[in-house]
């Protein structure tokens, strides 16, 4: 197509008419997936992502050649984006980055139509981002990254009702979400208290603690060849600038999976897998969404510290 103005397709969001340049411009090659199917995902899913992402720093993981090309992980929103698209302008070591942040549905869609394929999320808000409100435990399958499918993946199921149960204990919510890509992520809200260091630390510390009681299955080693095959409970998001998938968010992946919010009882399913909802089947998943029934309200650390101290003190370590 020639990329002139005619080449254009305009979407009303909200207050604002958005214009998507190339609307047929396929971004996923080997599914005929293209510019407009993803904007009109991101407009569907939008009155339940925005506010997953709003007050949220961004970082964009576009593909403007689609998904066989090379992604531009890109932070600093450019001087052409509307003036409407909310900025946020955060320090960074030695300078600072001005972030886009997604209050809107006009937003969302103008991202996606800036072939942002995924939008990743900062785990704090823009007014207090040294003090999170969400916690991630990042759950993949052991070994080599594949298909995130069969016996590597039901270490995941395993391992998340491990991790929802002893947040059970701490006297936390953990909500699921599948990633699109290869696991799981559990995620507790926050009050935004605590800073990233106090959060990470809690997280590291019950991460040690599952692996002690687990050993055999869980670990809590950085370095993959000592690992032994075992699933390595990931807490390294848990830090200032570091970005997770967002809820609802299509991965730039082979078939354009999403990254779908769950319910506990759905790690029983045997049809469930990181990659089981695409933009094509993710309708269905529009009429009840798991998190919308939620204890989302955000928590303290304090007593869960306390808590997670005398366990850790008191624990056999025997599964």
């Amino acid at each position: 197509m020639s990329g002139t103005p005619t080449d254009a397709r305009k979407v009303r969001a909200g207050r604002h008419t958005v214009e998507i340049s190339r609307p047929e411009k396929v971004l996923f090659p080997d599914d005929g997936i293209t510019k407009s199917d993803l904007v009109d995902h991101y407009h569907a899913v939008s009155s339940l992502m925005v506010p997953q992402l709003r007050d949220r720093p961004l970082m964009m993981e576009r593909h403007p050649d689609g998904i066989g090309g090379k992604p531009l992980m890109q932070k600093n929103a450019p001087d052409y984006f509307p003036e409407w698209v909310r900025r946020a302008v955060l320090p960074k070591e030695g300078g600072k980055v001005t972030h886009p942040v997604c209050d809107d549905t006009a937003t969302l869609v103008y991202l996606a139509g800036q072939a942002c394929v995924t939008p990743h999320r900062w785990l704090s808000r823009a007014d207090r981002p040294d003090h999170p409100d969400r916690l991630v435990f990042d759950l993949d399958p052991p070994g080599e990254p594949g298909s995130g499918s069969g016996s590597g993946f039901e270490e995941v199921r395993w391992t998340a009702r491990r991790v929802c149960g002893l947040l059970g204990e701490l006297g936390l919510p953990g909500l699921l979400m599948t990633t699109g890509s290869r696991g799981l992520h559990v995620v507790v809200p926050l009050d935004r208290r605590a800073d990233f260091d106090t959060v990470r630390a809690f997280a590291r510390d019950a991460a040690d603690l599952l692996a002690a009681r687990h050993p055999d299955r869980l670990t809590t080693e950085m370095r993959k060849d000592q690992r032994g095959g075992r699933l390595y409970l990931d807490t390294q998001r848990n830090a200032y600038a570091q970005t997770a998938v967002a809820p609802y968010a299509v991965r730039a992946r082979p078939g354009a999976p999403v990254a779908a919010p769950i319910d506990a009882t759905e790690l029983d399913d045997p049809a469930l897998a990181p990659d089981r909802w695409t933009l094509r089947t993710f309708e269905e998943r529009l009429t009840d969404d798991p998190w919308a029934h939620a204890d989302t309200r955000g928590r303290s650390l304090r007593t869960a510290r306390r808590r997670l101290t005398r366990l850790s003190g008191s624990d056999s370590g025997s599964d």
